[in-house]
């Protein structure tokens, strides 16, 4: 299953996205095609349902068979991801603040792809936290419906 989802990810990532500014606001001005906007809302509902601390609305949006990267750590499957970090990643998600500053993405059929930056800003367990952030998020076509199959986070302290 891992070959099939980089091997996706490399075909999908192939595709040229237009790049675009930042406007330094929590909505960049979208360089997405056309075909990529439905995946680019799935990412957006998910993201939208951690910061509600709505668990199982954030789960209902990933594959079941979903691979995630977060700061070198793995979740080989949806159902490992539900009972790791995805209650610690919507915790953390409803009290620190996320600024997407730029994104770029693609579609080719059944596969998307979805690569933001950001910037997180708050405060959790009595720690500030001020973080510039990247995040790709590959996606399959379920029906009419994006489902997440791979998401890859990563951050480093703000400069």
């Amino acid at each position: 299953m891992l070959r099939i989802v980089l091997l996706a990810a490399l075909a999908v990532l192939s595709i040229p996205a237009p790049a675009h500014e930042s406007t330094g606001t929590t909505a960049p001005r979208s360089a997405l095609p056309a075909a990529a906007r439905g995946a680019a809302a799935t990412v957006d509902a998910f993201h939208a349902a951690l910061r509600r601390g709505d668990t199982k609305a954030a789960a209902a949006l990933l594959a079941d068979d979903a691979l995630i990267f977060e700061e070198g750590g793995v979740e080989r499957s949806k159902a490992e991801y539900v009972t790791s970090h995805l209650p610690a990643d919507a915790a953390f998600s409803s009290v620190v603040a996320s600024t997407v500053t730029r994104r770029m993405g693609g579609s080719d059929g059944a596969f998307a792809w979805v690569a933001s930056e950001g910037r997180m800003t708050g405060n959790w367990q009595g720690r500030a936290v001020d973080r510039v952030t990247t995040e790709t998020m590959v996606l399959r076509r379920v029906g009419g419906s994006w489902r997440i199959l791979h998401i890859h986070w990563s951050s480093a302290p703000a400069r």
